[in-house]
């Protein structure tokens, strides 16, 4: 099994209630992933509620194997949420394991 997890860091916006409403809409989008890309076999996505902390959203995701992970990368429907994340995104990390 691998293990997807994504950190995104947001851009600032012009108010709180603005980032709230990006953020809301961004989980949204990424949990209506899993019931439409086969290869996900669960999801996970926090928002961050630590103001300590850099990073907005937490993507943990699980795949049989690195190919299904690859299928998902370029599904259509996973480009979508990614052209979303990227208009409002300062930043990104990423780790990808077995377990």
């Amino acid at each position: 099994m691998i293990k997807h997890i994504v950190l995104f860091k947001l851009k600032e916006f012009e108010t709180i209630n603005a980032k709230t409403a990006k953020t809301i809409e961004i989980k949204t989008a990424l949990l209506n992933l899993l019931n439409t890309i086969e290869p996900l076999q669960s999801m996970e996505v926090g928002i961050n509620c630590n103001p300590n902390e850099k990073f907005d959203i937490a993507l943990s995701t699980t795949f049989n194997n690195m190919d299904d992970l690859q299928l998902y990368a370029v599904h259509p429907e996973h480009l979508k949420v990614v052209t979303l994340i990227r208009e409002v995104a300062e930043s990104r990390s990423c780790v990808d394991y077995e377990y």
